[in-house]
């Protein structure tokens, strides 16, 4: 699904992997520092973060159904996609694992958060293999010199010219 000529999935999961990556490095910050107020800030992350994850989770889902079956990208999609519904899944425990928004989370909220983050740095670049390496979302004539999205002017086909070019 696209907006403007460029897949929306990809737009969004910026957001969700900030916000629950930075909820993260405020945690840490909170337990070295011993000021809670570092928990509330993460807290309300995380549930941002959540809520992102579930939107672009949906983008998600309508891009790898249209992925051909029986592919590598198919594939890897399902890997990256259903990691990605476990690393949402872990921030969701976690955030409910706290007693209060301002307090110490329990140690298997940072259990879960940390390994959440950890596993998204893999999913992540599941990601990014299906994108850089397999072409998913990509125009198949994508170069260095094609036409903007916003022009309505396709975009030619990949020669042998404009590969060695791009």
């Amino acid at each position: 699904m696209k907006l403007f000529g460029h897949p929306i999935h990809p737009m969004l999961i910026v957001f969700p992997l900030g916000l629950l990556a930075t909820a993260v490095a405020f945690d840490i910050v909170g337990l070295v520092s011993g000021d809670p107020t570092w928990y509330l800030i993460s807290y309300w992350m995380i549930a941002a973060g959540i809520v992102g994850g579930l939107l672009a989770a949906v983008f998600g889902v309508i891009d790898w159904v249209g992925i051909p079956s029986n592919t590598r990208a198919k594939s890897i999609g399902l890997l990256h996609g259903g990691g990605n519904v476990v690393v949402v899944l872990l921030f969701i425990v976690s955030w409910f694992l706290r007693p209060t928004p301002i307090s110490v989370p329990t140690t298997l909220a940072f259990f879960c958060s940390f390994v959440g983050v950890a596993l998204a740095l893999v999913t992540g670049w599941l990601g990014g293999e299906l994108v850089n390496r397999l072409g998913v979302g990509v125009d198949d004539g994508a170069h260095f010199n094609a036409p903007s999205s916003l022009s309505g002017r396709p975009v030619p086909r990949r020669t042998p010219e404009i590969r060695k070019a791009a």
